[in-house]
């Protein structure tokens, strides 16, 4: 027995070092106060910064430091969430006049001496956003005079609620009032619903279509009314080249047929409008825009041509 105790002491006085050599030794003091000052701080891609210097300043602390980032990832992911949830409950106890974002042009010009001429060209629009609703609303005017006569007057109002069924695919209605004495109309009215696809939502690249069946009404300067069937197409696109650069293509095409059904074809009219606009920022919120429009109808008023374009320059700013 004493032969056995007097072999195995000195294994034992080996095994000691080799196990403490294992473990890890704790995390340094100022390594962790670098960590937390980090985390005090809020930046998240500086806190990260952090963690992956401390790794590599301290490997023998790897494990000390993943439970550490674990910890923070997940208090991360609970704030998160507790965000998430406040806002949707802010938005469940938003008012109606509350939670409304969008922006205002303007632009005009006047001329005097041979031609005693004024224009005035506005726009506004704007969105609230709820959880799966969406609601837009834009208002347009577009007016000019030359000599004491009215040669332009424009305008068009539109409401168009969404419902966002899911990530891409949404539900729309549509109700809409345009004027446009140049085409040859004094009012026409559409009531449209259908549905829409978000194709494109990447970092600054959106494009969405829609489309639907839709009910016009037209009344002509001439004192014509048409009041028909129509099926209704939209494209919207958005290119954020840079952070000041923006490309926006928005389209809109209604093709009606006469009478209530869609192949009665002999009192047929289309209607296309496309706008093609560059914008720039100039200072905060505030861009300028530079934009061609195509306004086509294949069956205008009386002495209305069937297309017309419009070159404008205007102000932006957005709220």
């Amino acid at each position: 027995m004493t032969r056995l105790l007097s072999l195995s002491a000195p294994l034992l006085l080996l095994a000691t070092p080799a196990f403490a050599q294992d473990a890890a030794p704790p995390l340094p003091e100022a390594a962790a106060a670098m960590i937390d000052a980090a985390i005090a701080n809020g930046d998240a891609d500086d806190v990260q910064a952090v963690f992956n210097a401390a790794r590599a300043a301290f490997p023998e602390s790897a494990a000390q430091i993943d439970a550490r980032w674990q910890t923070y990832q997940a208090a991360q992911a609970q704030r998160a969430a507790a965000a998430a949830a406040a806002q949707q409950e802010a938005i469940r106890q938003a008012g109606l006049f509350e939670n409304w974002s969008g922006e205002g042009q303007i632009g005009g010009f006047q001329s005097s001496g041979n031609t005693d001429e004024i224009g005035v060209s506005t726009a506004l629009s704007l969105n609230r956003d709820g959880i799966n609703w969406q609601h837009r609303l834009r208002f347009a005017a577009d007016y000019r005079r030359q000599d004491g006569t009215t040669t332009r007057e424009q305008l068009l109002a539109q409401y168009e609620p969404r419902y966002q069924i899911d990530e891409d695919l949404f539900a729309f209605g549509l109700a809409q009032f345009e004027r446009d004495n140049r085409q040859g109309y004094a009012e026409r009215y559409v009531v449209s619903g259908g549905l829409g696809y978000r194709v494109l939502n990447s970092d600054g690249l959106h494009l969405s279509i829609k489309a639907g069946p839709a009910y016009r009404v037209t009344d002509f300067t001439d004192g014509r009314r048409n009041q028909n069937l129509a099926a209704l197409f939209g494209v919207d696109f958005d290119w954020q080249i840079s952070d000041t650069i923006k490309l926006t293509q928005d389209a809109n095409s209604t093709v009606e047929t006469g009478g209530e059904a869609l192949v009665v074809i002999d009192s047929a009219n289309t209607s296309i409008t496309a706008t093609t606009g560059l914008e720039a920022t100039i200072i905060g919120n505030l861009r300028a825009r530079a934009s061609w429009a195509v306004e086509y109808d294949s069956n205008p008023g009386v002495g209305a041509e069937t297309t017309d374009t419009l070159t404008r320059f205007t102000l932006i700013y957005g709220f």
